[in-house]
């Protein structure tokens, strides 16, 4: 059998069978040839050249080789059809069909959209799909986006990040006070109630603010995407870890209009195509991070730890302030319950599994 006929029979198979097991009720299932043809546009928070645009591409190139380029979606770096983080309003709104971003961006729709991206001393990138996919994640975060006329899906992890670039060194808790830093989500207000100036800033305006001095200090994703950004060029010190954001999920947001009407051999393409990016952009920052880290050391940046204080001061100051939010919103109170049960009891496991290895391993690197 050809490649082109087995790749055309699989597809259908895939998307009649996944079809079929997206709805309860007994449905008779078109071939793909017969589905509408449907083109979509796809708002992005990111600029073309960075790695998470390569999970956008994954997700619309996987739908329409999936659907034979009857469902298309184009994908648009930010600011073509919308700013970078107005994304959301934009979907949110029927102005565009979907989007890629992170929900932090949006925590004035509600706090608890930092649960669905990356909070403070969270949760790992392999903790995070756990909770999203096993969890009752997806559904918690669904909750919070339905009044908004919204579909979510994860749809890419960064996995661990680094903390920061800064023009100066930081070696205590008070020398947040008056620092001007561009830091999203609620990491940006944990350095809040420490003294920092918190700015919000899209990709394209970071260098640019960093070599005028307009901010001190900028965390963006990792080393790869930091090299690509040219954020060696701008600071010399990188500091880890990324405490802020340990794991963080990027999201496609969906008009529920547009979802609704999609048939369901569509839907279920959609779904499948949004979990492939989700781990294939995983899989390229973990693979590409090493060299580009190794590449600054080459070069001059000097990564630095963040002091102990530091670092259980922020922990400290992050649960509190979890507390306070749970207290003043109903909304965030439920998903952070939740999430917080499901994270003790992850962290135990992981603790007894891949901490245990992963410190012998670590140490041990230099003898093998």
């Amino acid at each position: 059998m050809k490649r082109r006929t087995l790749l055309k029979t699989s597809a259908v198979s895939l998307a009649s069978t996944a079809a079929a097991c997206s709805s309860r009720q007994p449905m008779t299932v078109a071939p793909v040839a017969d589905q509408p043809v449907v083109n979509w546009r796809m708002a992005t928070s990111w600029p073309r050249f960075l790695n998470v645009f390569a999970g956008v591409d994954i997700l619309c190139q996987q739908v329409s080789d999936m659907t034979f380029g009857r469902f298309t979606i184009t994908p648009y770096e930010g600011g073509e059809l919308a700013p970078p983080l107005e994304v959301f309003d934009a979907v949110s709104d029927d102005r565009v069909e979907c989007c890629h971003t992170a929900l932090y961006y949006f925590l004035d729709k509600s706090p608890a959209l930092a649960l669905g991206t990356s909070v403070p001393f969270g949760l790992s990138a392999q903790q995070q799909n756990a909770w999203l996919y096993s969890g009752s994640g997806i559904e918690a975060i669904q909750k919070i986006l339905t009044p908004f006329d919204l579909v979510w899906f994860p749809a890419g992890n960064t996995t661990g990040q680094m903390g920061g670039w800064f023009r100066q060194q930081i070696e205590s808790v008070a020398e947040f006070e008056g620092l001007k830093m561009r830091v999203p989500g609620l990491g940006g207000r944990v350095l809040s109630r420490l003294g920092a100036d918190i700015k919000s800033l899209s990709a394209q305006d970071i260098v640019p603010s960093l070599l005028e001095g307009a901010i001190d200090a900028v965390e963006w994703i990792g080393p790869s995407d930091d090299r690509t950004l040219g954020l060696q060029k701008a600071a010399p010190y990188y500091y880890y870890p990324g405490w802020w954001e340990p794991g963080t999920s990027f999201a496609t947001l969906v008009n529920r209009k547009r979802w609704d009407a999609l048939p369901l051999a569509y839907q279920a393409i959609f779904k499948t195509a949004a979990a492939e990016a989700n781990l294939a952009t995983l899989a390229l920052y973990n693979a590409n991070n090493g060299e580009a880290l190794e590449r600054f050391r080459l070069g001059g940046t000097q990564t630095l730890p963040f002091s102990q204080e530091i670092l259980e001061t922020c922990r400290r100051t992050a649960f509190e302030m979890y507390a306070e939010i749970a207290a003043d919103d109903q909304k965030f109170s439920e998903v952070y319950a939740g999430w917080q049960t499901f994270r003790d009891r992850l962290y135990a496991w992981n603790r007894v599994s891949s901490l245990s290895f992963s410190q012998f391993a670590f140490q041990t690197t230099e003898d093998a």
